[in-house]
C-alpha cells in the first residue's frame, strides 16, 4: 500500500475530520481514506444537472408526459368573509 503525507492542514479542518470520523465510527485515518477513495472514484465523471438527476431517478415509474396530463377543472375562488 502507498502512503501519503499531507502537511499544513488547518486545525479546524483536522477537527472536522475527527468529528466526522467519530460519527461514522472509525479512525480519522480511515475516514480520510474513504474521502480520498470517493474523490478518486468520481474523477473524470461528468456531473449532471439536478434536473437530469431527478428525471433519471424517477424514470420508468409510469408518469405521463406533460402534454398527456388532464387539465384540472376551473374553480372559482372566493375571498373568505371575516366577521366583524
Amino acid at each position: 500500500m502507498a502512503q501519503l503525507i499531507v502537511r499544513n492542514i488547518e486545525e479546524s479542518v483536522k477537527e472536522k475530520l475527527r468529528r466526522r470520523a467519530k460519527r461514522h465510527g472509525r479512525s480519522m485515518e480511515e475516514e480520510v481514506r474513504d474521502i480520498l477513495r470517493d474523490a478518486a472514484k468520481n474523477e473524470g465523471r461528468q456531473r449532471k444537472g439536478l434536473g437530469t438527476e431527478i428525471a433519471e431517478l424517477f424514470q420508468g415509474i409510469g408518469l405521463k408526459p406533460s402534454e398527456e396530463l388532464e387539465k384540472p377543472p376551473r374553480m372559482r375562488l372566493r375571498a373568505p368573509g371575516f366577521a366583524e
